[in-house]
């Protein structure tokens, strides 16, 4: 029996080695803004590009949409935040 090495289209399959740094900040984010006063932050949604945090949806007012950043920001290992909330109330 001959085994071959594992190869994609001819070159190594690359392997997504932070998934579970991902995941962690993303859950950490999220548990923070669920938590923290000042802000509704139900339709909110986050994400993580390597240690960057992109947060969408929408909450009451232009206050919450800072106050979302701040929380963000204040996460260890968040080094930059993406807001794209919108708030509903102008």
């Amino acid at each position: 029996m001959v085994f071959k090495a594992p190869t994609f289209h001819g070159g190594e399959p690359q392997m997504e080695t932070d998934h579970s740094t991902r995941a962690a900040l993303e859950t950490a984010v999220a548990n923070a803004l669920a938590v923290a006063g000042g802000i509704d932050a139900c339709d909110v949604t986050v994400s993580a590009q390597e240690q960057e945090i992109t947060l969408d949806g929408t909450v009451g007012t232009a206050e919450e949409v800072a106050r979302a950043t701040l929380v963000a920001e204040a996460i260890e290992g968040v080094l930059a935040v993406r807001n794209r909330i919108v708030a509903a109330a102008g």
